[in-house]
């Protein structure tokens, strides 16, 4: 058995995000997160791009909302770290900006051009340039929140090492990489066990952090459950602050509604955060 009584396909079936929706309801999501991302950049003129290090890809577009003082969201796209832009993700502002946050989205190398330690520091790097330019799009720099889906989700959790970073929203995340390690998703990450266990955020728990809701779709498939389920438990159980929150009747793409729409339940619980 290659891992938790799983052979080497059902462990890399277990991780397969893409095939266990489809391909059809795959590329219906794509293309409608393309088209809604599209919409929201024409339909908010005002946002700028901008680099927050050297690389091509250290970029991050910043979408101000019209509150003076308004806290901000750094958001991190998923791709299980080696797939996707920002660019389709601009969507999430549509839930954001309505509810008075400005709205960072932000990019970051890809594997197999880089290593997974070298995403992580891209990401924090990113983070910092938030909380530390925040003034300059009228964003309240002690209110800087981190989310992001998939990958993005465990690239959250490792942001929240920061203790500047005021809390954080881990959608369908990754916190245990030795599943990864062992599967077809290793053939670009090319993680061995350190890097695996030393980016694992389930290992790393911090001393001190903001609050982290930790939150999953209940049609997802059942090692991602297990995950979110076992970071959030353990979290708790060193005394941070943060809840677990599963979404029945959501897949690892519908849950990202839940932050894209004024409405959604993850954009509650982002304001939850910003009012504690």
């Amino acid at each position: 058995m290659r891992y938790r009584g799983m052979d080497q396909a059902a462990l890399d079936a277990a991780y397969n995000n893409g095939a266990a929706v489809g391909p059809v309801k795959r590329e219906r999501y794509a293309a409608e997160r393309t088209r809604r991302s599209d919409l929201f950049r024409a339909q908010h003129p005002g946002w700028r791009s901008v680099s927050y290090g050297a690389a091509p890809r250290h970029r991050l577009d910043v979408h101000a909302c019209d509150v003076v003082g308004a806290p901000t969201l750094a958001f991190i796209h998923g791709g299980y770290w080696q797939t996707n832009d920002k660019e389709p993700m601009a969507f999430v502002g549509g839930g954001l900006l309505p509810a008075g946050f400005h709205f960072v989205n932000v990019e970051y190398t890809l594997a197999p051009a880089v290593r997974l330690d070298a995403i992580v520091a891209e990401v924090r790097a990113a983070v910092t340039w938030t909380i530390d330019h925040a003034k300059e799009w009228n964003g309240d720099p002690v209110r800087v929140f981190v989310a992001g889906n998939s990958a993005g989700g465990h690239l959250t959790a490792m942001a929240m090492s920061d203790p500047r970073v005021a809390g954080g929203v881990a959608i369908s995340g990754l916190f245990d990489l030795e599943p990864i390690r062992l599967s077809y998703l290793n053939e670009k990450l090319r993680l061995d066990e350190a890097e695996a266990e030393r980016n694992s955020p389930i290992h790393h728990l911090p001393e001190r952090s903001g609050p982290l809701v930790v939150t999953v779709g209940l049609d997802e498939l059942p090692e991602l459950i297990r995950q979110s389920e076992e970071f959030a438990a353990a979290w708790q159980k060193r005394g941070l602050p943060g809840r677990y929150l599963p979404l029945p009747g959501h897949d690892h793409f519908s849950i990202v509604d839940e932050l894209a729409t004024p409405d959604g339940q993850l954009v509650a619980a982002l304001k939850k955060l910003a009012r504690a």
